[in-house]
Order: structure tokens, then C-alpha cells, then sequence
């Protein structure tokens, strides 16, 4: 009984010494669904971000980015697509891509889903997220690139 007693005792105080990650999750003009397993992440941490209900038809780029201005896109983004069509801080998520994006794109899940691991890091070239605001983004590809109607963002605290 007793060492039953001093394990729940243990387990209690390490719950509530154990940081919390918060969770977030943002709902787009046309039911997309944005959602990122923190919001306060240690520079080379990882945040898994889920979408649903987005539109098949319309490609998307998923990334840690610098906040813009209203009006503007996301931009600088960290990590980058290379020739393999992968990169640690964005994603190109496209189900009809253009014939130089087969391969590189990824397809949408069934539902206008994805999920992503997102590396997040204190600088995004010369910009430092714990002095300028930094968030998850989506923004429509490169096809839509003024249509701003598609862009999504979850802020990000840099913890130390």
C-alpha cells in the first residue's frame, strides 16, 4: 500500500513538472483545417501539423515561415524543397501538380489531408522568430501565388 501510494505521489509531481506542449488548430474561409501539436517549441524541435478538408484541386505550400504583412505571403520560409521534393520546414502538397512537379509534390490523402513533421528553428535565414513573429503556414502554390484566400497561420514561441 505504501509503495503504491508513493508511486502516485511520483507520478502526480511529474505531471506537473512535465512541460505542456499546447496544440493549436486554425479553420480556413472554406472548412480547411490546420492543426500543429505545439506552439512553443525548442529551436530544432519538431512539430507534427495535420490539415484536413482542404481542396484537392488547388496545391498548397506547407512551412515555417516569417509572418508577412497583411495581404502578403509567407515569406522567408525556412528548410526548402529539393530536387527530391522534400525539405525539414516545407512541403509542396499538390494532387495535380504540374508535369515538372510530378515527384516532387505530394499527393493530398483522401479528404484534402496530409501530415507533416516540420523542424522549427530560431533563425529563418536572417530573421531571428524570437524577435519577428514565425508561424506554420499554408499558402496556395506557386499557381495561385497572389490568391491569399488559402493562407493559414499557427504563431510559434521559440523556447529557450
Amino acid at each position: 500500500m505504501r509503495k503504491a501510494a508513493f508511486l502516485v505521489i511520483a507520478v502526480i509531481a511529474l505531471m506537473a513538472a512535465a512541460p505542456v506542449a499546447q496544440a493549436a488548430l486554425v479553420k480556413g474561409s472554406t472548412g480547411q483545417v490546420l492543426a500543429s501539436s505545439a506552439t512553443s517549441v525548442k529551436s530544432g524541435g519538431i512539430v507534427i501539423v495535420s490539415g484536413s478538408h482542404f481542396d484537392e484541386t488547388v496545391g498548397i505550400y506547407l512551412g515555417y515561415c516569417v509572418v508577412p504583412k497583411k495581404g502578403a505571403a509567407p515569406t522567408p520560409c525556412g528548410g526548402g524543397i529539393n530536387k527530391a521534393g522534400i525539405g525539414d520546414a516545407s512541403f509542396w502538397i499538390s494532387s495535380n501538380p504540374p508535369p515538372y512537379g510530378v515527384g516532387l509534390a505530394k499527393e493530398f490523402l483522401p479528404g484534402g489531408r496530409f501530415k507533416e513533421s516540420i523542424k522549427i528553428s530560431r533563425m529563418i535565414g536572417k530573421f531571428d522568430c524570437t524577435k519577428v513573429k514565425c508561424a506554420i503556414t499554408v499558402r496556395a502554390d506557386h499557381l495561385r501565388s497572389d490568391d491569399r484566400s488559402y493562407d493559414l497561420f499557427i504563431p510559434i514561441t521559440i523556447k529557450k
